[in-house]
């Protein structure tokens, strides 16, 4: 039995360290398609975030500074000092989250599908509510909800929304309750001095191509890279692009 907050991690390839952290209510298979094109270049990092996938779920909420402690941790199990860190939507505020406690241990940073605003209030309720609903009523009520908003890919929705259903309800109401209290760290954002990479879906309901490129434009190091006909999954959608895209920004990293 894994230790409350010890993560479950593939590791694969070898070189400079890029850790991909999937988003909610997901778990690092989301990055399948994107390992194999990658390991030649890098060694390859994949957890299941806290009580996701094959890591352990625990109680209250999962708030982004206890999973990038979680991260921290599984780092430390591995002897990664520094590594470079990918995060899809709250895989995104968990690798922020990370930057801000560990900044030395950042050599660069990917948001896919992710930004550094907080949620609006109408936002956060929402999450509070589903939260209560997961409680009541099962994983199936956002499984049902999100996985067609996930993709442009009809043949992708049935195997998402699968996917989602393997979480525990307890994983579910705890990512949703974290995300909801998480902070604003734009301004912290545009204070790193590294390079930083968004990756955005032309199609994503989620992120707003105007906010991505409002936070882009105050970046020191910063870059957009837009994925055509992708929503918000662009590992899924469109692998080879993410796959080069993060390829360069590890090549830009200083390890």
């Amino acid at each position: 039995m894994m230790q409350p907050g010890k993560l479950y991690v593939e590791d694969r390839g070898s070189g400079a360290v890029l850790v991909l952290l999937h988003g909610f209510p997901l778990d690092h298979t989301i990055w399948n398609q994107v390992v194999p094109l990658l390991e030649t270049r890098a060694r390859i990092l994949t957890p299941d975030l806290r009580g996701h996938g094959r890591s352990p779920a625990t109680q209250g909420a999962y708030t982004m500074e206890l999973q990038a402690g979680d991260v921290a941790a599984m780092l430390d199990d591995l002897h990664v000092q520094r590594a470079v860190l990918a995060g899809h939507s709250m895989g995104g505020y968990v690798a922020l989250a990370f930057a801000q406690a560990y900044p030395e241990r950042v050599a660069a940073l990917a948001l896919v599908g992710s930004h550094a605003a907080a949620d609006p209030p109408e936002r956060r309720q929402g999450r509070y509510e589903t939260a209560g609903a997961v409680a009541r009523l099962g994983v199936g009520v956002v499984a049902d909800a999100m996985a067609p908003q996930l993709t442009s890919r009809p043949d992708l929705v049935e195997p998402l929304r699968q996917l989602i259903l393997k979480n525990p309800p307890e994983g579910v109401e705890g990512a949703l309750q974290g995300m909801a209290e998480r902070p604003d760290r734009s301004a912290f954002l545009a204070g790193l001095d590294l390079p930083v990479l968004f990756l955005v879906g032309d199609q994503d309901p989620f992120v707003p191509m105007e906010l991505a490129q409002a936070q882009v434009g105050n970046l020191r190091r910063g870059e957009l890279k837009v994925v055509n006909g992708a929503a918000h999954l662009p590992m899924l959608e469109s692998p080879q692009f993410v796959a080069d895209a993060l390829a360069g920004l590890v090549a830009q990293a200083s390890l």
